[in-house]
């Protein structure tokens, strides 16, 4: 007599019982192995860059109060002052060996990267950088393409591309010494191109550099993460400065060029701007910066990160898309200047 075989003990659907067993193992195993984190933290080093406000400040507090040494990039002396003062109370209430140390650094200026560079030499020694967070970046000038000069391009790729580049690559020996990680900040922007100016050009190459270096420099143990963030109230999405930027962008063009845009497309352009930015803008940083601890403190770090549920539910889906999907979508939400075809 024969044994019976999966399918007569399962039924017909037997083969559906088990890929849906093998789906949840799967899931369970992962949930556990991306749970692990490293142990040690106090002797660890991690630079942040653009560390004035925004996610680079909350990131160092965060790290300060976990017990990691913090090397803070800030762009001005106020930032960094301002740093000092509001990390000084979680400093006198942790245990030995908290530390948090600020360094002037323009991410733009190669001098300024290379003085941080050998502070940061100094100050780890033979242990290395157990981290680095590029998260120095600019948004601006972001408008519609034909607006921009190619100064425009430049000035957003100076930071947001070659800072970061310049950044990784100096501080990459001190890395590679400590077997650390890079963590290099993109966004929802660099999967899909909403808009012009060199902010989604300067994020889809942080992903391509990140993606390139990660598979590069894995054999040395050397982890490198990117994160996404979907839209988040910091000074990169304020929006004074963004319409000030608009104005200034308008002002530059020919008449030509104006009118075949129309009188009334600045102000619509400039309204569709207000609505987004109020309307998806989350302001809970909190989402971002754990998501940069985690690529920090776990054993297993993932090498993409989504932050915001705007990025989970609306962006990252909508880049998954067939180009002709986002091209009639953001038609319907963007004005059409007047002498379109």
């Amino acid at each position: 007599m024969e044994s019976p075989s999966v399918q007569d003990i399962l039924g017909e659907n037997a083969w559906l019982y088990i890929g849906a067993t093998v789906v949840v193992l799967w899931f369970i195993v992962w949930l556990y192995r991306d749970s692990l984190e490293i142990e040690e933290l106090t002797d660890k080093y991690v630079f942040v860059t653009g560390c004035d406000s925004g996610f680079g400040n909350l990131l160092c507090k965060k790290l300060d109060r976990k017990g990691f040494r913090v090397l803070a990039g800030c762009l001005t002396e106020k930032g960094a002052d301002d740093l000092k003062r509001s990390a000084g109370p979680y400093l006198k209430t942790m245990s030995a060996g908290a530390y948090l140390k600020t360094v002037l650094l323009n991410v733009t200026n190669q001098d300024s990267v290379q003085k941080a560079m050998e502070f940061t030499k100094n100050e780890v020694g033979e242990k290395g950088l157990w981290g680095i967070v590029n998260n120095a970046g600019c948004s601006l000038p972001m408008g519609p393409s034909e607006w921009m000069r190619v100064e425009d391009f430049q000035n957003t790729l100076k930071v947001n591309l070659n800072g970061m580049i310049s950044m990784t690559m100096t501080f990459l020996p001190l890395i590679k010494k400590a077997r650390g990680r890079i963590v290099n900040v993109a966004s929802v922007l660099g999967r899909v191109a909403a808009n012009g100016g060199g902010y989604c050009i300067s994020k889809f190459a942080v992903e391509a550099f990140s993606d390139c270096l990660r598979r590069d420099i894995n054999y040395f143990g050397v982890k490198v993460c990117i994160i996404e963030p979907g839209f988040f109230r910091t000074a990169v999405t304020s929006l004074d400065p963004l319409e000030r930027e608009l104005h200034r962008l308008w002002n530059q063009l020919s008449p030509d060029v104006q009118a075949s845009y129309g009188d009334k497309y600045l102000d619509k352009y400039i309204k569709v701007q207000r609505l987004i930015m109020n309307a998806v803008c989350d302001s809970d940083l909190t989402k971002v910066t754990s998501c940069m601890e985690h690529a920090l403190t776990a054993v297993h770090p993932r090498s993409r990160y989504s932050a915001g549920w705007d990025a989970k539910l609306l962006w990252i889906p909508l880049s998954y898309m067939p180009s002709c999907v986002v091209d009639i979508g953001l038609k319907l939400v963007l004005p059409r200047p007047s002498k379109s075809v």
